[in-house]
């Protein structure tokens, strides 16, 4: 019998999403090139409550759902991605997710890296809930919760301002790693001279009524419509959106208004005269690029938060996988976790 000399390569799952946790985990897998890379769509432990309205179709509005499950599986076959489910075949060194709300029992015996996936949510209604009600799970409260779960080795986030922020809600600073985001740090890469949205004003929905929260779509477009002020005027709508509804409301209350069911938001955020959104990510294209820009959101607050513009996100996050595949072996008691 012959002994292969060649050392075993580490093996990493990938926990995707959506679309923009597929394309900015799918950019650290390939700085990953010493690594046997493996990515499974979004789960959770069979029959737990969120696994019951999954089930029942209940939570189509975020990564779990069966719509996205399914574009994240075809994402994964157009770029020729190694899938395995559920992260069935287990004997990973290492899993990287785009969020600890839900972290599967059968990854808790590997390290684990953490990637923010943008903009976290404010904490309001649902967050303060589950700070008086803590035995509520933490995807209740949405990502607010993110970084909250204390099950990962690190986290890779956006900013200084981020870090902070994490801190702030009471996640462990010394798993916390600024390394900016795949997708985020480099924004002006967007810009298109010439586009066909400059001199437009865009306003940017987000997908409250989706996810449970209070959105009074009638006043955002009345003030998108104020901003305006006889302006061409483009909504683009958020990929969750019920789009048939979100047209009609917006020809019922700013007829003339362009609508944009699809594309690439940063894009036209990058290219158009003025920005305005409710709770997007998209605030931040506006705020890098200098124009003027409007949001639900605190602005002061979104510029302490602004995502590093290297460039060099994938690979730094790559460096921190590496780093913490370091580490070895995660001990069984739950103390260990994230201690070098």
């Amino acid at each position: 019998m012959t002994h292969d000399p060649r050392p075993r390569r580490p093996r990493v799952l990938f926990i995707l999403g959506n679309h923009n946790h597929n394309t900015m985990l799918h950019q650290v897998a390939r700085q990953l090139t010493d690594c046997d890379v493996w990515f499974t769509p979004y789960y959770c432990d069979d029959w737990t409550a969120i696994d019951v309205l999954r089930r029942l179709h209940l939570l189509e509005f975020v990564a779990l759902g069966h719509e996205f499950r399914r574009r994240c599986l075809r994402y994964c076959a157009d770029h020729g991605l190694r899938v395995d489910l559920g992260g069935k075949r287990g004997g990973y060194d290492l899993v990287v997710t785009c969020s600890d709300l839900v972290v599967p029992e059968n990854v808790r015996g590997a390290r684990l890296v953490g990637v923010q996936e943008g903009m976290i949510d404010p904490q309001l209604f649902w967050y303060r809930v589950r700070q008086r009600l803590t035995f509520l799970p933490r995807w209740a409260a949405g990502t607010a919760c993110t970084g909250l779960s204390g099950l990962y080795d690190r986290y890779c986030l956006a900013s200084d301002g981020y870090r902070d922020e994490f801190i702030g809600r009471g996640a462990p600073g010394h798993r916390l790693v600024v390394t900016g985001l795949p997708n985020f740090d480099d924004l002006a890469r967007h810009r298109r001279p010439g586009h066909w949205v400059e001199g437009h004003v865009l306003a940017c929905t987000s997908d409250g009524r989706e996810t449970l929260r209070r959105d009074d779509r009638k006043a955002f477009i009345r003030w998108a419509v104020e901003i305006a002020a006889g302006r061409p005027l483009v909504f683009k709508f958020h990929p969750n959106e019920r789009m048939s509804r979100a047209v009609a409301e917006v020809a019922r209350w700013a007829p003339g208004a362009r609508c944009v069911t699809e594309g690439v938001g940063e894009e036209l955020a990058a290219n158009c005269e003025v920005l305005i959104t409710e709770w997007s990510t998209l605030a931040f294209v506006g705020l890098l690029l200098d124009k003027p820009t409007y949001s639900y959101r605190d602005l002061d607050e979104l510029r302490g938060l602004l995502p590093l513009q290297h460039g060099r996100g994938a690979a730094n996050i790559a460096e921190v996988c590496r780093d913490v595949l370091a580490l070895g072996h995660v001990g069984r008691h739950r103390g260990l976790r994230g201690v070098a």
